[in-house]
């Protein structure tokens, strides 16, 4: 499980289908598989394809170091996300 989430914020490619992109989430459901879903960088335009769902086995990290800070899903937070920390007040008054 933690090999997986590691996988957050790092820029990879399927090696299935050559899809390229970034790890922006990653999926465990009921029946054992893993996925991650891999976003796109936008094209010379700026527009933005569709993320896409991959087995995170066929996965082959291209880059050294994740794109941006992962949020901390621990107790003690450093950078701001996950349940406890929210990036942003749930009550929209509060922002």
């Amino acid at each position: 499980m933690i090999k997986d989430l590691k996988l957050l914020g790092f820029k990879v490619k399927d090696m299935v289908t050559g899809f390229k992109g970034v790890v922006s989430s990653i999926g465990y459901d009921l029946y054992g598989c893993v996925q991650a879903v891999v976003t796109p960088e936008a094209d010379k335009t700026g527009k933005m394809e569709d993320s896409r769902w991959f087995d995170t086995k066929r996965l082959e990290i291209t880059s050294k170091k994740p794109v941006m800070p992962v949020p901390s899903f621990e107790e003690e937070v450093k950078v701001p996300g996950g349940f406890s920390h929210p990036t942003m007040h749930s009550d929209p008054s509060k922002r």
